[in-house]
């Protein structure tokens, strides 16, 4: 899958995105395209408290490397900031919704016509275009 993103969803039961981002005490990470979706990865941290310790966001960053979009239940703040920094876009998601639903909607708004975060993660992940001197050929460029 050399186009797909990386997402990651913060569960409990593979299902389920049913987790807070700083007390999530797994992720599944999947590679997805247009037309497919794959388990990359499943990470596991155990019992992490929403007590305002920022030391155990750092883990949770270092997985999410390469990772475009992080979906959970509810996200802090400073942790929307931090996970902003890396080029993460948090999404929040309501009680209930499973990892399965959210890949398909994920997928359908990639063929459709994406979202702005969605747009620049997938340019991100195409490289530069092998036509783009070309056209500044055509325009006449000079050194």
């Amino acid at each position: 899958m050399d186009t797909a993103i990386k997402v990651a969803f913060a569960t409990t039961d593979m299902v389920h995105v049913n987790q807070h981002f700083g007390s999530a005490k797994s992720f599944a990470v999947y590679a997805v395209n247009p037309e497919q979706a794959e388990l990359m990865e499943a990470a596991q941290f155990g019992q992490l408290e929403q007590d305002g310790n920022e030391d155990k966001l750092s883990v949770k960053l270092q997985l999410l490397e390469g990772c475009s979009a992080v979906y959970c239940q509810a996200v802090g703040a400073s942790a929307i900031k931090q996970i902003l920094a890396q080029g993460i876009q948090p999404i929040k998601v309501h009680e209930g919704s499973t990892i399965q639903d959210l890949l398909n909607d994920l997928q359908a708004e990639m063929k459709a016509g994406p979202s702005s975060w969605l747009a620049k993660a997938i340019n991100q992940h195409k490289g530069p275009d092998p036509q783009r001197f070309d056209e500044m050929e055509q325009e006449g460029w000079d050194e």
